[in-house]
């Protein structure tokens, strides 16, 4: 459910305006783009955010009541609508299956520039802790991540732009921040604001993809930090077109709001 951007060309002194295409929840959705197959105890914050059962976004457990995910997950749907399954790398069953008591939208979630897209879920009960089911460290408010490092990226995403395959295991790939300002020469400078951040690899090739959308972003080197969490892209691991996520630092005022945390 990653956004995917449609450049359309526009009057030759104007730039290239961005459309945002959502996957439909009801497609089925597939995997991480170059990516492998991981145990949930390598990433047990990892859930799937399911609509009436199926797949259609991740999420990451950050205590046992709450859940953060993706603006655009979960616009338009309401509490009765989904539902998480924790602590399983198959994503339809196994686990912890928990109702949600409460959908937290950011007062400032602008669908258009998919800006301020967070999410947070709280549960109608709170999660059993193991090494399968374990909350994500968050950073602290503002942090500013060093490009050029590796960051993990995991879902249930689709193989490739436009794909429907269905793996049913969680899948992991390895990808580097990449710089506002080659973010901003990809997108354009209006697009990438101080809320997002950006990720990617020289040449393409791996990335998340739709059904990614609301999956977490760590740091393995800031103790598996949530650093971002997956929301748009032109396309899918496409050269030159990094895959961009909601900055969870900039947004951490939001989240303490919300829960305490």
């Amino acid at each position: 459910m990653k956004f995917v951007v449609l450049f359309a060309v526009v009057l030759a002194t104007a730039s290239a305006v961005p459309a945002f295409l959502r996957k439909n929840k009801f497609f089925p959705d597939g995997r991480i783009v170059g990516g492998d197959d991981i145990p949930i105890e390598q990433v047990p914050w990892q859930i799937s955010l399911q609509y009436y059962g199926s797949h259609m976004c991740g999420g990451s457990v950050i205590s046992e009541k709450y859940v953060i995910t993706a603006g655009h997950c979960t616009e338009g749907v309401t509490e009765d609508d989904i539902n998480i399954r924790a602590g399983t790398s198959i994503r339809e069953s196994g686990g912890q299956e928990v109702k949600i008591a409460k959908i937290h939208h950011h007062p400032k979630y602008d669908g258009g520039l998919i800006d301020y897209d967070i999410s947070i879920l709280e549960l109608a009960t709170p999660l059993t802790l193991s090494d399968k089911i374990s909350p994500v460290k968050l950073p602290e408010a503002n942090t500013v991540w060093p490009d050029n490092i590796d960051v993990l990226i995991s879902g249930w995403g689709t193989t490739e732009e436009g794909s429907g395959s269905l793996p049913s295991n969680l899948q992991g790939v390895t990808v580097q921040i990449v710089s506002p300002e080659s973010c901003k020469k990809a997108y354009g400078a209006d697009a990438i604001t101080t809320r997002m951040i950006c990720a990617g690899v020289n040449g393409g090739g791996k990335d998340s993809c739709q059904g990614d959308s609301g999956g977490p972003l760590v740091v393995p080197n800031a103790d598996n930090t949530l650093g971002g969490i997956v929301s748009w892209g032109a396309g899918c691991a496409r050269p030159q077109y990094p895959g961009v996520y909601s900055n969870v630092a900039a947004l951490r005022d939001f989240i303490t709001e919300v829960t305490g945390l």
